[in-house]
């Protein structure tokens, strides 16, 4: 996958790198980085020569028919991990095992502390269950990673790519084995996922909000019905007045011609 798919992202976009350096030539670690793009998954990989194991959702890999096994094919090749999302809990457990597993196999797990893709480019709190809790569990570095500028490649609802330059700023590693044996302590795993948030949001330059990019997009989604409601609402408005200026010119037009015949 790396030659077939990273080699032509490579020739392709020429993605510029920073801080390759700080990504060890062996041993476990944690790459956490910002979400932009679902092409976050595919750049980083192709500019790093280890493998890097993501997690996504186990429909990518059970979906039946030749383009469900095509489907399930590319995603184990270029790393993903299938992850059961039926009830969060335990979509949450199943991801924190399978990053634990990761790592204790030596390999590189990629995750995005914000949960879900950024809905305006800005950076978004971190969720503090998943990355934190198996940076502490396995003593793993955490190395915090900027994706600079793929959201402009191909934005929602945008078929065909935009052949543009990504960059990738990746940053030192983060020890947080002052934390160890302290990982159902909820204050300490809000703490470490801030420090990383913080490190990335240095990293990209983003503009960072307070509040969960999940809970961002249902006040979008909410804003944009809102909209189409008042949309819809004001057409109605709009045409009933149009109905009763129409209605009000016929009885007046009735009512001069009535004043004709009587004269």
């Amino acid at each position: 996958m790396k030659v077939s798919i990273g080699g032509p992202l490579k020739m392709i976009f020429r993605p510029w790198v920073e801080g390759l350096e700080n990504v060890p030539a062996e041993g476990p670690a944690i790459l956490a980085s910002n979400h932009l793009s679902f092409s976050d998954s595919f750049f980083l990989p192709a500019v790093l020569d280890r493998k890097v194991t993501f997690i996504a959702k186990a429909e990518y890999f059970t979906t039946p028919g030749v383009k469900g096994r095509l489907t399930a094919a590319f995603f184990k090749g270029v790393g993903q991990l299938p992850v059961d999302r039926s009830g969060a809990r335990g979509a949450g457990e199943a991801a924190i095992r399978s990053g634990i597993e990761v790592l204790e196999s030596g390999e590189l797990f990629g995750i995005y502390p914000e949960g879900t893709r950024s809905p305006d480019g800005r950076l978004y709190r971190g969720k503090p269950g998943g990355l934190a809790r198996v940076a502490l569990a396995t003593g793993a570095p955490v190395i915090p990673v900027a994706m600079i500028d793929t959201e402009k490649i191909q934005p929602p609802g945008q078929v065909m790519p935009k052949v543009m330059r990504p960059g990738i700023r990746i940053g030192k590693p983060l020890d947080f084995s002052r934390y160890h044996g302290m990982d159902h302590d909820r204050f300490v795993l809000r703490a470490l996922t801030d420090e990383v948030m913080y490190e990335i949001m240095k990293l990209s330059g983003q503009e960072y909000v307070d509040m969960y990019a999940t809970a961002a997009k249902r006040q979008i989604a909410e804003a944009a019905k809102a909209e189409k409601e008042a949309g819809k609402a004001g057409r109605e408005a709009e045409k009933a007045a149009k109905a009763a200026l129409a209605q009000a010119e016929k009885d007046q037009a009735d009512k001069e011609k009535s004043e004709r015949t009587e004269s």
